[in-house]
This record gives structure tokens, C-alpha cells and sequence, in this order.
């Protein structure tokens, strides 16, 4: 059974940083690309960013280019998503997935970025 467990969410102010972790079982992680999506309140999802299965090729959405790094720990079946200089417009519910359109995502953890 595919299970993805995110992790790591709070509240933090302008500028601060969070790191996420996704835990996930049930599948072959090593061999899958892995995104993070995010849904803001009242928004749509949105991709944020994935990762290749060897962790070398990496890509971003434009809004969090430069400001958020995904990393993958293959031998924990762990994917991180380090967030620095947060915003306000960063806020919303973290989700790890197996495809672009978050199929499968988990419960998804809460990032409020606020003063």
C-alpha cells in the first residue's frame, strides 16, 4: 500500500525558514520521480518542485526558484523540501506526490508564513 506521510509544517514569520519531510512506504521510491505540491486556501494545487530518481536533476516553479531546494534521502525513503526567505504567498498546505498533479499525496502538512 502506497503511503506518504508530510511532515514539518508551522508557523513562521516573513523571511524564516522550514524545512518538510515526506516519508513514504509501499512502493519503490528510489526509482520515481518525486514533486511537492501545495494548495493555498481558496486556490487551486500547484506544483512546486521535483526531483529525478538519482537527485541530480531538480526543477521549480518560478514562484519558489532560488528560495526552496528538494533533496531526497533514498536509503530513508525520505523526500525534503528546505524552504528559506518565506512569504506570505508560501502559505497553504504541503503535499509530497508521485506525479505533477499530486495523485496519491498524503495528508499534506500546514506552512503559515505570517507576522
Amino acid at each position: 500500500q502506497v503511503k506518504l506521510v508530510e511532515s514539518g509544517g508551522g508557523l513562521v514569520q516573513p523571511g524564516g525558514s522550514l524545512r518538510l519531510s515526506c516519508a513514504a512506504s509501499g512502493f519503490a521510491f528510489d526509482i520515481d520521480y518525486m514533486h511537492w505540491v501545495r494548495q493555498a486556501p481558496g486556490k487551486e494545487l500547484e506544483w512546486v518542485s521535483q526531483i529525478s530518481p538519482n537527485g541530480v536533476l531538480r526543477s521549480y516553479a518560478d514562484s519558489v526558484k532560488g528560495r526552496f531546494e528538494i533533496s531526497r534521502d533514498d536509503a530513508k525513503k525520505t523526500l525534503y523540501l528546505q524552504m528559506n526567505s518565506l512569504k506570505s504567498e508560501d502559505t497553504a498546505v504541503y503535499y509530497c506526490a508521485r506525479d505533477m498533479q499530486g495523485t496519491g499525496r498524503g495528508q499534506g502538512t500546514q506552512v503559515i508564513v505570517s507576522s
